[in-house]
Order: structure tokens, then C-alpha cells, then sequence
């Protein structure tokens, strides 16, 4: 990790610099609304920030989610949405906050992390369609990744997965 990156714990301070970091990073308020409306909705697992020289640049968010069988509901966590400003990406912030998080929630009793975006991306971080599979999801299945942080979380598991109310699907 660069000397000068801290990854951190969102403290309430950051919510105006979360926002402007998802604004510039998307070109759009989508994103900064709906980390206002999970965190409103109170299912964030772990809320990260990559702080440079005293300046949040970076944000990642785990939220609670869902698989429900036919007979229970299992715990999982999204990753959603992810983002650093402009003139701070390629330059590996993202992956770091990644793998910061995932190594806290692998600390913890999470067993399942989803994320929506580029297998390409996600793959280096252990993410896979494959791993998904077998879960019923509302995006193209290409998209659609999975990561087991306990062995087997998993395997046989065929269920559909539902996500916070704020993610409105």
C-alpha cells in the first residue's frame, strides 16, 4: 500500500466528502443518494474510507443483504457501490479498500460477499460468476459475482438473493 494512503472506518465528519467522491466518480448523485439511503435504512456492515494527505479520496460500503432458500434467510453482504475521485483512480485505492474490507469481514462471521460489476475487475479479489450460479439475482449473470469467505458458503446453495430496500430492486 502507498505510505501516504490510510484506509479507515467512516467517521460522521466524511459524509459530505463520501458524497462529493461518488458525485465526481460517477458524474451523477445516484450513487452518493444511495449510500444516504442505506445508511438511513441501517444495514451497513462496514463503511470505508482511503484517506490521502488528511483528504478522504476513496469510499467503499458493505451492506447486509440476503440469500433466501425455501426454508431460511442467510446473511450475506453487498459490496456497493465503490468509489474513488477522479484524479486519484488506476492507482490501486480501489483494490485497497477492497481488501481491507474484505480482510475485516473475513475477521468477522461474514461468509458470502456479492458485488454487481466486471469480472475482470473482481476476479483478482477472488469474485466469481461461478461462485454465483446457482443464486437467483435481477442482473445479467456475467455481472453477477460471488465471493465465499468460508469454504463452501456456497456450495448447493440454490436461493435468490435480496437486497436492502435502498437499493430499490
Amino acid at each position: 500500500m502507498n505510505d501516504a494512503l490510510l484506509i479507515r472506518a467512516e467517521h460522521p465528519a466524511d459524509c459530505a466528502a463520501i458524497r462529493f467522491i461518488h458525485e465526481q466518480a460517477f458524474g451523477r448523485r445516484d450513487e452518493a443518494d444511495l449510500v444516504d439511503r442505506l445508511r438511513d435504512e441501517q444495514v451497513t456492515v462496514a463503511s470505508l474510507v482511503a484517506e490521502m494527505d488528511g483528504n478522504v479520496v476513496g469510499h467503499l460500503l458493505f451492506t447486509r443483504m440476503w440469500i433466501d432458500t425455501a426454508n431460511r434467510s442467510i446473511p450475506a453482504v453487498a459490496l456497493a457501490p465503490l468509489a474513488v475521485l477522479p484524479r486519484f483512480q488506476r492507482q490501486r485505492i480501489g483494490g485497497w479498500l477492497i481488501e481491507h474490507g474484505l480482510d475485516e469481514l473475513r475477521a468477522g462471521s461474514e461468509e458470502i460477499v456479492i458485488v454487481l460489476g466486471s469480472a475482470g475487475y473482481y476476479s483478482r479479489f477472488g469474485f466469481s460468476c461461478e461462485n454465483a450460479r446457482l443464486l437467483e439475482c435481477p442482473f445479467r449473470r456475467e455481472s453477477f459475482l460471488a465471493l465465499e469467505l468460508k469454504p463452501h458458503a456456497l456450495e448447493n446453495l440454490r436461493a435468490k438473493v435480496r437486497y436492502a430496500k435502498a437499493f430499490g430492486l
